[in-house]
This record gives C-alpha cells, structure tokens and sequence, in this order.
C-alpha cells in the first residue's frame, strides 16, 4: 500500500460507478485496510492451491457415552416457586450492577414455562438471538427495536428444558469487534479486571456470568467471540462444532464461521447448556476420569510465538497439569500454511458480512458505530476472487488441521497472545511487534473457527498484575464431549492444585 492517496481516489471512483454513497469516506476505508496490511500481504504473495474450495457443512456431534446419561428423573426438578425465586435474584442482581452495561434488556416479568434439568436456571442472551417479546437489535442503532416475534432455536431448546431468560447481554456492535464498547449502551465493564477490555463480541454475555449475574449466558462465536471474552473475564466459554447448535433466529454475519454457544462459571454449566442446545433429554455427567492414555497436542509455531510471559507460564502450567495426571504431551512444531490463518479469517469475514449486511449498511449505515461501518464498507469493496482464493486456502489449511487428530486426542493452545489489553488501546505490543487490538486478541481463536473444531475457553488463575489467564483445548470436529470431559479434568485438578 506504497500510495494510501491514489488508493483512496481509486477506491472513491469505483464506488462511485458501482452507485455507492458516501464516496467522500474513502481515506476511512484506506485506513482500515492498512490495519489488514500485513494479512492481506501474505494473502497476495500466497499461490492459490489446485483444491477444491471449503464450503462449511453442519458437523454431527457424537453422542456422549451410555454411562454417562443417568436416567430421566423428572421428580427431581425444583418446585416452580423455587425456579422463580431464581430469576428474581438474578434480576435483582442485574439491577445492582448496571454500571457494569453488561445486561441491557431486563425482562418485566419472569416465568417458568418448563420444567426440566436446567428449572430455574437464570440466562442472559446476546442480543444477536432472538428472545420473544425482546428485541434483537445486534446493538446496534440501525436495527428494528421493536420486540421479537419468537424464540430462536437455540433459546426454545434452553426453555424446554426450563432456563429463564432474564435479559439480553450488551455486545460489540453487530458482533463485529474485540472491544464490546457499544454506540448505542456504552463500554461493558470486566468485572474480574475494569481496567481491562472485557473481550468481543460476547463481552456483555462473560461480563453477565464474570459478575455472578448469572451461572450461564447465551453467546456467538464467529472468529472467537466466546472465547476471547471468557477468557477476558475468567469464565468458561465453550464453541462448539459448526452448527451443532442452531443458528436459526441469530442475526448472521458470517454464514460459515458463525457458532453459537454457552459462556457459563464452569465446564459443567456449559456442558449442561450444550446438552440443552443439542435436545438432549437428560444431561450428561462428565465423568471425573484422570488424563491417563490422553494424547495432547501441545501446539507450537504460529500458536507459541509470541506470547506474553503470563500466557506462557499458563501454558506451561496447564500442560504440567495434565502430564502430571497421566497425559502424554505431542508436540507440533508447526502446520504448514498456517500464518495465513487471519488472512482466511479476514478475506471469509469480509465478504460475508458484506453479504449479510449489504441492505442494513446501504439504508442505515449512519447509523452504525464508526468502526463497523468501515469495516462493512472497506469489505464491500474487496475482490469477490479473493474470497474464492481464500476457500481453497481454507480447504487446505483445514485437512491439515484435521489430520492431526490421527495422532492427538485434545489439542492444546493460548486463548490469546497475551493478557486482555487495557481499555482504549488500538494495538498491543507482544515481543518486539505492535499488533492492532483485533489481531492481538483473536490470532489463536480464529483458525478453530475456520475450521468448525469445538474449542473451549478454561481459566487458569490470574497473572500477577491481576489479570485473567486461560488456556483454550480444541476437540476433533464433532467430539464435543469428549473435548468438555477433558475440559472438566482440567478444571478439576486445576481447582485442586488451587485450593491446597
């Protein structure tokens, strides 16, 4: 980008015969691609692969193990005084902590319209899913305000197993960014560390559960968005596999990358969650079992370097953990093609979210936040080759990445590369490098979403300034249960070594 003045007259020109507006915007957008520079240069200097291009398809999840569902017992669920009572506290508690912006749409009335393993459990939801009778908004001033007719799929499946939604959690507009700072309900606060970014997009969803507002929140995921936040706040956040939960009734930004989720204060809380999200009719109970025989892919190369001193002491403790309880450590160096990882992440979101959000940009677009809508614009603007390009890098990247499962039960990595920047920060130093905030933040969360793996987001303690640490596993797709029975060992002994 020897010439950001030619590029900006360029760029003026062609949106002005392709009949957009605003062409006066131009320089923004140049701006904008300068924060890319560096993806979009390793993407240009990149030879496009003879494979087929990817094209994401739902993933099956296998089904938890026989002995670890226990027999359907109604008779257990609370009374529906008790289940009420619940939500009651968990929307006083939302009162009380309004200034974290963390839950920006209060229900005016609980019910308990089911009964079932999770009766009573209070739950936030990103307000990106829609929640009848509430509106769905995205955050965002360009959206209807006015209240959603009926409950996305994954909202009905957490009520029919008697979860009561108590409000909508704030997010970074549209789920476009790392920072949850929204034009429309201000900053969210992180409870664990309020100098710090509470992480994107579901940063109002980890602040809700961070807060003890709620033991479980509804999240999105499309490049990291459940992870980066839980692992912002310390809670736990879990992606599962691509579409193992429904998408049905979520605003999309981008179709093959978005994941929804459940962001929750333990392994179990999102188990729980997940097995209501998936139809299960009785909740699994993850067996406490050792790590003995585990085969753990300690990952290196693109995931290992940089890192803060903090994330690496994390690393090193959690993978002590596990080869202390029986686990055997596998080390990969590295996966060939995998620098290129976020300039796929950025070419498939670009075009994506230009796709789903071409009307909203092209009739409300002054109405969004300044940062999305230069992001949406910029991405209109890019070649449609360069998404084609960025498929069939995709489809490679990602067979390398699965093929590691051959000799890896778990996979092992950073949530980040470092600690959760300070807020108002624009680009982190990590190493000898500056990195803009949203390459800092999301670089290790961004190649599980591109390949539909469910990852999870586990807390690790704090770092000596006060900040939460995390460590992220990622299952083989579909083997989300086996993944969060790992997650759950880890918490365990984690928790043990803690608390002696």
């Amino acid at each position: 980008m020897q010439n950001p003045a030619m590029l900006a007259q360029g760029l003026a020109a062609y949106s002005e015969w392709a009949g957009l507006t605003h062409t006066d915007r131009a320089p923004l957008w140049v701006q904008r691609l300068q924060m890319n520079a560096d993806e979009i240069g390793r993407f240009q200097a990149a030879a496009t692969p003879d494979d087929a291009a990817y094209a994401a398809h739902p993933i099956a999840v296998e089904p938890p193990p026989a002995s670890w569902m226990p027999a359907l017992s109604p008779a257990s669920a609370p009374p529906a005084g008790h289940s009420l009572s619940r939500a009651a506290e968990a929307l006083e508690r939302a009162r009380r902590q309004h200034h974290l912006n963390a839950v920006v749409h209060l229900t005016q009335q609980v019910t308990a319209d089911a009964s079932g393993y999770l009766s009573g459990v209070p739950l936030v939801v990103k307000d990106m899913i829609g929640v009848q009778g509430m509106p769905r908004t995205g955050g965002s001033a360009s959206s209807d305000t006015a209240p959603f007719p009926h409950d996305s799929a994954a909202v009905a499946a957490l009520k029919r197993q008697g979860a009561i939604v108590i409000g909508l959690a704030n997010l970074h507009e549209l789920a476009f960014g790392p920072s949850s700072n929204n034009p429309v309900y201000g900053q969210v606060v992180n409870p664990a560390s309020p100098q710090r970014i509470p992480g994107g997009s579901s940063g109002g969803s980890a602040a809700a559960v961070a807060a003890g507002i709620v033991d479980v929140a509804l999240g999105t995921d499309t490049g990291g968005s459940i992870r980066i936040p839980a692992a912002c706040c310390g809670v736990v956040g879990f992606k599962p596999s691509y579409d193992a939960v429904s998408r049905s009734g979520v605003i999309d930004i981008s179709a093959s990358l978005d994941h929804v989720g459940p962001i929750g204060r333990s392994v179990t809380d999102c188990a729980n969650a997940f097995a209501a999200l998936t139809g299960l009719d009785t909740r699994p109970q993850l067996p406490d079992n050792t790590a003995q025989g585990l085969r753990i892919g300690r990952l290196g190369g693109f995931f290992a370097n940089p890192l803060s001193a903090a994330v690496q002491g994390a690393m090193q403790r959690a993978t002590g953990l596990l080869q202390h309880d029986g686990a055997t450590l596998i080390d990969i160096d590295d996966i060939d093609g995998m620098t290129l990882a976020p300039a796929i992440q950025f070419m498939t979101i670009s075009a994506e979210a230009a796709t789903a959000l071409h009307e909203r940009l092209h009739m409300a677009g002054e109405r969004m936040g300044e940062d999305v809508r230069v992001r949406l614009e910029m991405a209109s603007l890019l070649p449609a080759h360069w998404y084609i390009k960025a498929q069939k890098l995709r489809r490679q990247l990602v067979d390398r990445m699965t093929a590691l499962f051959d000799r890896c039960d778990v996979l092992i990595c950073p949530v980040m590369r470092t600690t959760a920047p300070l807020l108002g920060e624009t680009s982190v130093r990590i190493g000898s490098r500056d990195y803009p905030l949203h390459t800092a933040v999301s670089n290790l969360t961004l190649p599980f979403s591109l390949s539909g793996m469910p990852a999870i987001s586990l807390p690790l303690g704090m770092s000596s300034d006060g900040a939460p640490l995390s460590v992220q596993l990622v299952g083989a797709p579909g083997r989300d249960w086996a993944l969060l029975q790992v997650a759950r060992r880890l918490e365990t002994i984690h928790y043990h070594l803690k608390s002696n």
